[in-house]
């Protein structure tokens, strides 16, 4: 075997010879292999006349004398062994007879064995109705296919995670929905969480996106959601501290501005993907929501945006608020924030401090495509949070019943509400309570205030 060239050449090569099919078997052998023959051979060995084979089956031990068989040999008169029911244990056996003094006298009349008595033999369980079919939709039912030289490319079926961030806990989930799982196709909604920077100046970003309804198939959408996190991510990641800055200061319009250009430019670059791939734009789209927190204790502002189907919901003194109804509202619900709609900074018209790599107007274009308007309304929130509060952002998949189902709201409503912060699994337990007539993938992400 050559030690040089390609390795996986070599592998195939050996997977090649093992299942060729005019591979022979190693050293046949030329004589004949019959039974007859091996009993002839035996015969010779031990020295017996080959006409008196016995029937196959009854073939003595070498060096016994042909005929009949003979009896047992005689054994040493041993004393039985105390069975289990001398014990008070029932083996479920009778107890073997004791061995008679002469091992020849067969002819003689044995004692009668004690019986042991017998516990009744354990019943099988009978048989329980089939379960419905949504019995096991808590774990996967059919994976998702793999390509072998795409294995990169695998979405696990849940992805779970958790951070505390100032005077928050935080809480994040992404799974498979029921439909999903049970078509064997992968989950079309991507979770992106992440922190930049360090100490009271870092900043916490948890990003939810989704394929509309599917558009474009199980991959394209998952990989348009993907693209388009892990934009925005590397945008925010790159201006954090300004990003802090202006949450600090409350500059409304500096956030409101930028982050809403921010997603035009998100936005437009799955457009121009979508060209080279030759797709419709359509075909390779995404949802967005946003949340942004500070790690600072002291700041409790929290600025929540985004564009597509999802929805933001707030949980105060045990009753749900969706802080995204169907008529616009203003964006301060919930408290106001220092600095929000300042007449000074709004007369001198100063520029959003963040850069994120969006050109202000009238300072010339930016690089990359041009920012292409989302064709459902862009959604920004800030809101000072109160202890108590808990705040939930979440994909289609949590929101329509959410709002459709005034049980599963009641249900949350009644878990989360002025209780601890769940563990991971108690939070992906909640999120993923089965509602009937809604099977997409759930997304989500919640804050508890202490």
């Amino acid at each position: 075997m050559s030690q040089q060239g390609d390795r996986r050449r070599h592998e195939d090569d050996w997977w090649g010879e093992l299942y060729h099919q005019h591979t022979g078997d190693v050293g046949p052998a030329t004589a004949s292999d019959s039974v007859d023959d091996r009993f002839d051979s035996a015969s010779r060995t031990v020295g017996g006349p080959p006409s008196h084979r016995a029937p196959l089956g009854s073939i003595p031990a070498a060096g016994a004398p042909w005929g009949p068989e003979p009896g047992p040999e005689p054994e040493e008169p041993t004393e039985p062994a105390p069975s289990d029911a001398a014990f008070g244990w029932f083996s479920g056996e009778r107890a073997p007879a004791p061995a008679p003094a002469d091992p020849r006298s067969a002819k003689r009349p044995s004692l009668p064995r004690p019986y042991v008595p017998r516990p009744p033999a354990p019943q099988p369980p009978a048989p329980q109705p089939a379960p419905d079919a949504d019995a096991d939709a808590d774990e996967p039912i059919v994976p998702p296919p793999a390509d072998p030289y795409e294995l990169a490319d695998l979405v696990p079926d849940t992805v779970l995670d958790g951070a505390r961030c100032g005077a928050a806990t935080l809480r994040a989930v992404s799974s498979r929905g029921e439909s999903a799982r049970r078509g064997g196709e992968p989950r079309r909604d991507v979770l992106l969480m992440a922190r930049f920077g360090s100490g009271p100046g870092a900043l916490v970003l948890v990003a939810l996106a989704g394929g509309a309804g599917g558009v474009g198939g199980a991959d394209g959408a998952h990989q348009a959601a993907r693209e388009l996190c892990e934009w925005i991510g590397g945008a925010v990641g790159r201006s954090h501290a300004q990003l802090v800055d202006d949450i600090r200061s409350g500059n409304r319009g500096a956030l409101k501005s930028g982050l809403h250009r921010l997603t035009d430019r998100g936005l437009g670059r799955l457009r121009a993907r979508a060209a080279e791939l030759g797709l419709d734009p359509a075909e390779y789209a995404s949802a967005l929501r946003c949340l942004v927190l500070p790690a600072d204790p002291d700041c409790r502002i929290r600025v929540a945006f985004g564009v597509g189907d999802g929805g933001l919901f707030r949980l105060r003194a045990g009753v749900w608020q969706d802080l995204e109804p169907a008529e616009p509202e203003p964006d301060t619900a919930g408290g106001p924030v220092l600095g929000f709609g300042s007449a000074t900074r709004a007369a001198a018209g100063s520029p959003p401090t963040m850069d994120l790599g969006i050109a202000t107007p009238g300072t010339g274009p930016a690089p990359g495509p041009a920012p292409v308007p989302a064709a459902a309304p862009f959604r920004f929130r800030a809101s000072v949070a109160r202890p108590g509060d808990v705040l939930l952002m979440c994909g289609r998949g949590l929101a329509e019943p959410l709002r459709g189902r005034p049980e599963l709201a009641g249900h949350l409503a009644e878990r989360w509400a002025e209780a601890a912060p769940p563990g991971l699994a108690e939070f992906l337990a909640d999120t993923r309570t089965r509602v009937e007539g809604y099977a997409d993938d759930r997304t989500a992400a919640a804050v508890w205030e202490a």
